[in-house]
């Protein structure tokens, strides 16, 4: 886990973001009122279902939303004390890749097939850097090395197709780190790894980011990887953010039932049926669509603890205790003595 310290000066803040995509049944937020700050040094962890805005979120901060059809309908995103929304493009093409960088969710397709690792690695560091053409590839064949790929000096001659998808993801992180950047967005860096690949990868960054002091958010399904890697967690649920604390705090105990339900649905604890078969928890129901949202929470058709009030509003996005945030009109462990109606009631 990072060891910055608690209280460290925020690099990154972003306040009230929308960003939304056209479609045929009019706007759809695919994030919504989020907002979240990343310390110096620090790593943040976002975390939810698939859908969630999770990367749009990233794709936002990077400024690669496709245009059309999504955009930044409002916000702040506020970098070293830059609002990035405020910058012109150039501007913006100087600071991404360059002090800001991604780490994409699949390698295999971020990886251009026809220009070799070398030449993918290097275009940042001549674009960014100013380094001639030789100075680049010593420099690509240091952090192939630096990232773990054997015979490195060769690698950089290969294509992605002739890589291992462990191999590809550490070269997609040899291209992220390439110019150093001050924030590191990792998008499922870990994703379809096997299980030792996947530490090491994680311990890379950790090594990483010990050494040049970068912010990290870590984008994952993975509450393992949350629970070792990041000091604050932003859980997401259809575009919003529903839940934000430090990382022990939110394994002990969660504020905010879905929260919960994703806790709960880690394979550990099992039951039997009657027949013998052997059920892992799940959060029942489906996400909302979001082009036709109800008024209320939005996690109400599927939260076991839910009453009248969670169809009547949206629970804002609060402070309920120090340094903690939820968006649940009755956040923290359910009352077991006060009976509650099935999700949904009040409709």
């Amino acid at each position: 886990m990072s060891t910055a310290p608690p209280h460290s000066e925020p690099l990154l803040e972003i306040v009230d973001l929308v960003s939304e995509f056209t479609t045929d049944h009019g706007p759809l937020k695919a994030v919504d009122g989020v907002s979240l700050t990343v310390t110096r040094g620090g790593t943040l962890g976002i975390v939810g279902e698939s859908g969630c805005g999770k990367s749009v979120l990233a794709m936002s901060i990077m400024g690669l939303l496709p245009d059309p059809p999504g955009r930044i309908r409002r916000g702040v995103i506020r970098f070293d004390g830059q609002d990035l929304r405020k910058l012109e493009p150039v501007e913006l093409r100087r600071m991404r890749g360059n002090r800001i960088a991604m780490i994409f969710q699949e390698p295999m397709s971020s990886l251009n097939p026809v220009y070799t690792v070398g030449q993918q690695i290097t275009e940042a560091m001549r674009l960014h850097q100013r380094l001639s053409a030789q100075q680049a590839r010593k420099k690509a064949i240091e952090l192939l090395q630096r990232v773990g790929i054997p015979a490195a000096e060769t690698r950089i001659d290969a294509y992605p197709y002739e890589l291992s998808g462990g191999m590809r993801q550490r070269v997609m992180i040899a291209m992220a780190i390439s110019c150093e950047p001050d924030l590191l967005i990792a998008d499922e860096p870990t994703t379809a790894l096997d299980v030792t690949i996947q530490a090491q990868i994680l311990q890379l960054l950790a090594n990483l980011q010990e050494e040049r002091g970068m912010s990290i958010i870590m984008i994952t399904h993975d509450l393992g990887v949350i629970a070792e890697f990041v000091d604050e967690v932003l859980v997401m649920y259809a575009g919003k953010a529903v839940e934000r604390s430090k990382t022990v705090d939110l394994f002990e105990t969660p504020q905010h039932p879905y929260t919960r339900g994703l806790l709960a649905s880690v394979p550990r604890d099992v039951r039997r049926t009657s027949a013998g078969r052997v059920r892992l928890p799940t959060i029942e129901g489906v996400v909302p669509d979001l082009r036709d949202l109800k008024e209320g929470c939005r996690f109400r058709d599927r939260c076991p603890d839910a009453m009248a009030r969670c169809a009547e509003s949206e629970p804002p996005f609060e402070e309920i205790t120090p340094g903690r945030w939820a968006a649940c009109y009755y956040p923290g462990q359910p009352d077991p003595n006060q009976a509650r109606p099935a999700a949904g009631a009040g409709e």
